[in-house]
């Protein structure tokens, strides 16, 4: 969630989905603070790998609604969010923002693996298939690593 955050924060700022890449740093870098402006780059990179923004001729497009995000007054974003996150990471938080705990959630995707003799991520998203929770992207990321 903190990532959906602290990416929707420039948008609403500004009132638009869509930003220069350089306006889109200074939200972030001059205007918040919250990161230097290489920082705030890789921000964009993450949040690109995650299908939260997409790049178009020097703009920041959001792939979300930014107006739907809702910012708590004294939010201020953890560095670990410049950090991508694996196919694993993205799936097992989809399946604790289900509802899901987590150290279950952890144990029963182990068990699947052990059984099936397949990579954690690809474990973890057939866990989540038969859970009926949608993981987005990272069960094609899943894919890709078997």
């Amino acid at each position: 969630m903190s990532l959906d955050v602290a990416v929707a924060v420039p948008f609403k700022q500004r009132g638009t989905d869509q930003l220069g890449e350089g306006e889109f740093v200074v939200a972030l870098s001059l205007d918040r603070d919250w990161f230097s402006p290489d920082q705030a780059k890789r921000l964009i990179d993450v949040a690109a790998g995650r299908g939260l923004v997409s790049r178009d001729d020097g703009n920041v497009v959001a792939e979300f609604d930014p107006a739907g995000v809702t910012v708590p007054e004294d939010y201020e974003p953890d560095q670990s969010i410049l950090r991508e996150q694996s196919a694993f990471e993205r799936i097992l938080d989809a399946l604790v923002a289900d509802g899901h705990d987590k150290q279950s959630a952890v144990a029963d995707v182990n068990d699947v693996q052990r059984r099936l003799g397949v990579s954690v991520e690809a474990a973890a998203a057939l866990y989540a298939k038969q859970h009926g929770v949608e993981v987005g992207d990272a069960a094609q990321k899943a894919r890709e690593e078997l």
